[in-house]
């Protein structure tokens, strides 16, 4: 790592950025254009999120709040975990704990900062770590094990038995850092009896585990409150995926990054009710009128992404699919599984459940969320297994009727990689025009955007969708 690297903490960097960032719009339209061309490598994300209106300056000012809250959690008392980004942020905001997401501070260290996150990925692979492993959490990690981030208090991970690399990446920073470490197991079903027992009984375990290492007890009237609160956001949730069914989809792409970014980093914090409804109030006016959610109001084609999207420069995978009129319908990561979600709607055995009756309630109702987050509910077992991948892939192109579906992904992460080519002809069998787009989403050395955004291109070519 070179030394000018070292001369900065790197989630004080990530914080100072997205702080003047929220502040951009705090003038006049007139000031905000004279601003732009002061900060030509943010500008472009910036742009982004305020060309969006409401809603793009309320999501700046929440992740500009998550991390605050991690950055100044000493000055406040707080503890800090560390975790992965499909863990229930709403247990540690009861703890009054600030969670460090590696894949949330990957993500936003790969999309703002000028040099990007990859001297902290080469790092984490000259300590010890494989360099095959998924850069998701290596990027961030590597920060952290340098000593160049908030130094966490202890570690919680809930991956074990879905995705080895993010697994073994948190067990290596509590070896590493040597701080308390704690493993969420889950079983490879997620209906039955015997597996809601075992993961009830292993949220327990965690609960004993934060009361000793944060020195308090669960604040029940602190996580009913919180839990209520998701339960308000997963209403709000519903409608949005509601309305992308329509055709057009009056709900704009970069919505797909709002909604799961915010759900991740403040799931359960009033300011992400408030995005998801300055969100719908646009989608619900978009669609009044006939319009889609692309700047141009047209609807060409409907993409739905069967993994992960792409991080590596700025938010250009979804200004690309906007100037391409393509409805960007989701990807993996925005299936939580409440009950009242629409996919959920015939498979309520599939769902969870918020119960906030008393304690043992709310803490069986964020068991059941846990096993139901992204990837971890749809990347357990094997991919055509009922409640699997090519499940909840097949029951969200029936509900939500794209004209295509896209893999990105790279071998990084086996467990999707493994499978990839069988999804691909198996979606192919029920008619569905299906491509695999090699490429790490965090790392633009694998593949660059342009390629990644070529070869798109050339299978809508191919296929001729949207032709």
């Amino acid at each position: 790592m070179r030394r000018e690297t070292r001369e900065y903490p790197y989630d004080w960097m990530i914080w100072s950025i997205l702080h003047k960032a929220s502040l951009s719009m705090a003038g006049t339209e007139k000031e905000y254009s004279r601003l732009l061309p002061l900060v030509p490598h943010f500008r472009d994300i910036l742009d982004s999120f305020i060309k969006h209106g409401e809603p793009g300056r309320i999501f700046l000012d929440l992740i500009t709040g998550y991390a605050d809250l991690c950055i100044t959690a000493r000055e406040y008392g707080r503890k800090v975990a560390m975790t992965t980004f499909c863990m229930a942020t709403p247990l540690l905001y009861a703890f009054d704990t600030a969670p460090v997401m590696l894949e949330a501070w990957t993500v936003l260290g790969t999309m703002v900062l000028k040099r990007g996150t990859a001297e902290y990925l080469d790092y984490c692979c000259e300590v010890g770590f494989t360099e095959t492993s998924c850069s998701a959490q290596r990027r961030a990690l590597g920060a952290y094990l340098a000593g160049l981030a908030i130094r966490p208090d202890f570690i919680i991970c809930d991956s074990p038995g879905i995705c080895d690399t993010n697994a073994n990446s948190f067990a290596f920073a509590s070896a590493y850092l040597d701080i308390p470490f704690f493993q969420l197991n889950y079983p490879s079903t997620i209906t039955d009896t015997r597996a809601a027992e075992y993961q009830k009984n292993d949220f327990r375990e965690l609960v004993s585990f934060l009361e000793l290492h944060t020195g308090t007890t669960l604040d029940e009237t602190m996580l009913r409150g919180i839990l209520e609160e998701v339960r308000v956001q997963d209403a709000l949730a519903s409608e949005l995926i509601d309305l992308m069914r329509l055709k057009p989809s009056p709900v704009p792409g970069i919505y797909d990054l709002m909604f799961y970014g915010g759900r991740f980093m403040m799931s359960g914090k009033p300011i992400y009710t408030e995005l998801l409804r300055s969100m719908l109030r646009t989608a619900r006016s978009n669609a009044a009128s006939g319009a889609s959610g692309t700047t141009s109001k047209k609807e060409r084609a409907r993409g739905l992404f069967c993994y992960i999207d792409h991080y590596t420069t700025d938010a250009r995978f979804w200004d690309w699919m906007d100037a391409q009129d393509i409805s960007h319908l989701g990807s993996v990561l925005f299936t939580f599984w409440h009950g009242n979600a629409p996919y959920a709607r015939d498979r309520q055995d599939e769902a969870y459940h918020i119960d906030t009756s008393d304690k043992d309630t709310m803490i069986d109702s964020l068991a059941a969320q846990v096993s139901r987050m992204p990837m971890v509910k749809q990347i357990r077992g094997p991919y055509d297994a009922p409640g699997m991948w090519l499940d909840d892939l097949l029951g969200t192109i029936r509900l939500l009727r794209p004209d295509f579906v896209a893999y990105i992904g790279s071998m990084g992460c086996r467990n999707s990689w493994g499978m990839n080519k069988l999804l691909v002809r198996d979606l192919e069998r029920e008619g569905v025009p299906a491509v695999i787009l090699f490429a790490d989403a965090f790392d633009d050395r694998v593949a660059s955007w342009s390629t990644v955004a070529d070869k798109l291109q050339e299978f809508m070519n191919l296929r001729r969708i949207g032709i």
